[in-house]
């Protein structure tokens, strides 16, 4: 076991200014030996705080040019899932229980999760699905739904949670699924006619524990996009982007590790196998800014369908339409950046969040707005 001091050291490696500055030249390097600047797409919203908040934009600046995508779990939900959670709650007898960034997500009205909490409905924010269930058991009188939400990172923990209800025999725990798969998604994006011009993927480091490495090689495959999975450091990101660099240069297109400390080819077994137990594909699933994109969300198993509280709970949603103005939509493609946005900074700002990007600690729009809003 390595001691205090030997894991000081080795998380100061990451921020190694030298190091840094040794990867910046050679990304450079390689760069100009492409011949242009690079367009790099990150597929996280971690990612994108992590490259703002250090500056990573501006050391390239001129050589890569750093695009946002729809990898932030609050923001990709879709307006109208939003209005199924503001109605549910509603339901007598139901606490309604979700991730906090969620709560002050706008509905189509404006209103959000924490505006009804605030009325008097039960909304409760937990940390961990499984306090869904301490919740259920401490109120047997009452219904509690857990709206969940994330890629395949938190899939597995619904899962966990579904699987451990049932086996308890919990009659009043309800979960409805929005859990989405970002390898479709990224997919899609590159067959979409209305897409930013991507040279290579910086790859989800957390999804990607999951997940592995091995499902992206049939899309680098298909579409000639070099994607490399990064880990959530600055050096990590800087030699995620050198990886895709040298790619570009050597005229290479791959599938490539930076982040191998948590992630491997085949990512973790077991907890593709509970999902494989507990959900399905759906056949279809809203994305905000996106669509109806096909196979991209779980759904839960015939199996388990006393837990599903999409079947269980027979309410009406309205679809709605964005705020007027807002661009999260773009941006969360990669086709705007939140300065461009005319909202931004003015009329929308994390105390007054109009539209998602701006509400999620992963979200484009509260990044530059912490680390690039100039006064």
């Amino acid at each position: 076991m390595k001691s205090s001091d030997d894991l000081l050291k080795l998380w100061n490696k990451f921020k190694d200014p030298q190091r840094v500055r040794l990867t910046v030249n050679a990304i450079k390097s390689e760069v100009e030996a492409f011949g242009r600047p690079i367009n790099v797409m990150e597929f996280c919203g971690g990612h994108t705080h992590v490259i703002l908040r250090n500056g990573l934009d501006e050391l390239l600046k001129g050589y890569v040019n750093f695009l946002h995508g729809p990898g932030c779990p609050v923001c990709v939900i879709a307006l109208e899932r939003v209005n199924l959670a503001l109605e549910l709650v509603k339901i007598p007898d139901v606490i309604l229980c979700t991730y906090g960034d969620l709560m002050r997500v706008p509905g189509s009205r404006g209103i959000s999760l924490l505006t009804l909490r605030a009325e008097g409905y039960q909304v409760k924010p937990v940390s961990s699905c499984m306090e869904a269930l301490k919740l259920a058991l401490e109120n047997p009188d009452k219904k509690v739904i857990f709206f969940a939400i994330g890629f395949e990172t938190t899939a597995p923990h619904t899962a966990v949670l579904i699987s451990q209800a049932k086996t308890l025999g919990v009659k009043n725990l309800y979960v409805v699924s929005n859990h989405v798969l970002a390898l479709v998604v990224l997919e899609y994006l590159l067959s979409s006619e209305e897409k930013p011009f991507i040279d290579a993927f910086i790859g989800p480091g957390h999804v990607s524990t999951i997940t592995g490495s091995k499902v992206y090689e049939p899309i680098v495959k298909k579409f000639g996009t070099p994607i490399v999975i990064a880990g959530f450091e600055p050096l990590d990101l800087l030699q995620a982007v050198y990886l895709i660099a040298k790619q570009m240069r050597e005229g290479r297109r791959e599938v490539e590790i930076q982040y191998t400390r948590s992630v491997t080819p085949e990512g973790n077994v077991k907890a593709k196998e509970f999902l494989e137990k507990v959900f399905v594909i759906r056949e279809k699933f809203p994305w905000r800014g996106l669509g109806e994109i096909p196979n991209s969300a779980y759904g839960i198993a015939d199996e388990y369908s006393e837990l599903d509280g999409e079947k269980v709970f027979d309410v009406k949603v309205e679809t709605g339409e964005e705020a007027k103005g807002c661009l999260c939509a773009k941006i969360i493609k990669g086709l705007k950046k939140p300065t461009d946005c005319k909202l931004f900074g003015k009329v929308c700002t994390p105390q007054n969040p109009i539209g998602p990007c701006m509400v999620s600690s992963e979200g484009a729009c509260l990044a530059y707005f912490k680390y690039k809003r100039i006064n």
